[in-house]
């Protein structure tokens, strides 16, 4: 746990001066929280700074960093990287949580502003009945995760097939170091000129803090289908995903090897379960198709996935359904040439029905701590790289069982160009206060509950370190890079000196999230 560092209570009473003391928080247990992401503890900050709106925000960073005050800007919490841990006590942290308005949809030219503490959950929710939704609209995680933090961070999941969030980024207003406020490039168009708007996107917070984010705006689907496939091995499975994914047919196409599928079927109740049901009926857009598809969910059970070594699970999104059952017949001849058998396709139905579900999965369905670890590719490396951490797990095996150390993958494509490859390890280890908080209630009461386990967990450390090592060595990309992921080694270094440069541009004294991209 992270230890208080004495208060410096000159620059809090600068700070509070700007802004007025509501929006400053310096509860000893508020600020210990503040200081942990999914993964880790930081040193704890000095206060909690909580912005109603973008005049605010640009007057604190203003008054801290006048007072050389860090800034660590944070979006719902849901990261793994160290992206909002300073790297020192006495830092200034930034929560937009109460910054989350939809300021203006644009019908007429299919934009949205929001600020910068709106939830993806939140923006999806306020769209929907327009019949619209963003390019690419967020993380699971987006009942927490917020808009600006993906910015931010970077994210994929929901529209994966046209890429990250950032891509569907048109402009930025961003606070700098000293306070001002740039304004990123068009409301309506990205890039006018040389894209000042990509500068700020994936940036980790190291440039500035964002205050609104515009975004393109699509259609939503009225039309879906929905494809569930058992594959005997990860080569299998792998030339399956990259082969749809290459010809652009899913909107969403995901996985999982044989031990996180087993995770994710047992972590749910039925009663969860039921719940989701009713949603995902109710999309069914008729009676008669909601009890049909109903009924088919209630059929399968939970046991549908009890034999598969290699799950894919696919969701195609349109306008007519004669198109996307083409291409879910497409999508079946594939999975087919793969060696590829259909099953029952549950969870791509009651995801899509239900697309920011609680991040009960956090943590382990029997309270495990939890952490991914992840790595892009091009469809040419996946089989290799999957490989190689295979093989770091087969030389650890001893050593990870004697410490309750286990590992799954979630797989996915991103685009026609490259998928994920997200190791995702499990151990016993007490929670901490974020995943107390972040849990449901209820789901947390059921847990079993565990001591601190310096041990595994150290062990954890390690592996992911040396998985992040692979991923170099294979040129992988990373989102959330933060500080985790190595920028520097995998950056030209001219371009890195143009990073560092624009560093120094916009932040001289090295106060915005100093460490962040490993500026």
């Amino acid at each position: 746990m992270a230890t208080l560092a004495p208060i410096d209570q000159t620059a809090l009473s600068t700070i509070s001066a700007a802004v007025g003391a509501a929006a400053l928080v310096t509860d000893e247990a508020e600020l210990r929280y503040y200081s942990q992401d999914v993964y880790s503890n930081g040193p704890t900050v000095l206060a909690v700074f909580r912005p109603a709106d973008k005049a605010m925000l640009a007057r604190g960073i203003a008054a801290a960093t006048a007072a050389g005050v860090m800034i660590v800007p944070r979006g719902g919490g849901m990261s793994y990287t160290g992206g909002y841990l300073a790297p020192a006590a006495g830092a200034l942290l930034i929560d937009t949580g109460s910054m989350n308005r939809v300021l203006d949809i644009n019908t007429e030219d299919m934009t949205v502003t929001v600020e910068a503490g709106c939830t993806w959950d939140k923006l999806h929710r306020t769209l929907k009945p327009h019949g619209l939704r963003a390019l690419a609209w967020g993380t699971l995680s987006g009942i927490n995760a917020t808009v600006g933090g993906g910015m931010s961070q970077n994210g994929v999941f929901w529209g994966a097939g046209g890429g990250t969030v950032v891509d569907a980024a048109l402009s930025f207003e961003v606070v700098l170091a000293d306070g001002t406020m740039v304004s990123t490039g068009s409301s309506f168009f990205r890039p006018f000129g040389p894209d000042v708007t990509g500068i700020f996107a994936a940036d980790c917070g190291a440039f500035g803090v964002k205050a609104t984010v515009t975004l393109k705006l699509v259609r939503e689907g009225t039309a879906f289908a929905y494809g569930s496939f058992s594959f005997p091995d990860a080569a299998a499975f792998f030339g399956a995903m990259s082969a749809v994914a290459r010809e652009g047919l899913a909107s969403e196409s995901f996985g999982f090897d044989p031990y996180l599928q087993a995770q994710r079927m047992k972590r749910e109740s039925l009663t969860k379960d039921a719940k989701s049901l009713v949603n995902m009926m109710k999309a069914q857009g008729s009676a008669w198709k909601a009890l049909k598809e109903g009924a088919k969910v209630v059929a399968a059970g939970r046991s549908f996935l009890d034999d598969v070594p290699f799950s894919l699970h696919l969701i195609c999104e349109g306008r007519h359904q004669s198109a996307v059952e083409a291409d879910m017949k497409a999508i079946e001849a594939i999975a087919a040439r793969h060696g590829g058998k259909a099953i029952e396709n549950t969870i791509p139905k009651i995801l899509r029905a239900n697309p920011f579900p609680p991040v009960n999965s956090m943590v382990g369905p029997d309270g495990e701590r939890w952490v991914p670890v992840h790595g892009f590719l091009p469809h040419s490396r996946l089989v290799e790289g999957w490989n190689r951490i295979q093989e770091l797990f087969d030389a650890n095996r001893a050593e990870m069982e004697a410490n309750g150390v286990a590992a799954g993958a979630m797989l996915a494509a991103v685009s026609r160009s490259t998928c994920l490859i997200e190791p995702v390890f499990f151990w016993p280890d007490a929670l901490e206060d974020i995943h107390c908080r972040s849990l449901e209630a209820d789901h947390l009461a059921k847990l079993s509950r565990f001591p601190a386990n310096v041990q595994s967990r150290a062990l954890v450390g390690r592996l992911r370190a040396e998985i992040v090592a692979i991923f170099r060595d294979l040129e992988a990309t990373h989102l959330q890079v933060a500080r985790t992921y190595p920028l520097a080694a995998a950056s030209d270094p001219r371009a890195w000196d143009m990073l560092k440069a624009l560093k120094a541009l916009v932040d001289p004294r090295g106060l915005m999230n100093p460490g962040s991209l490993g500026l």
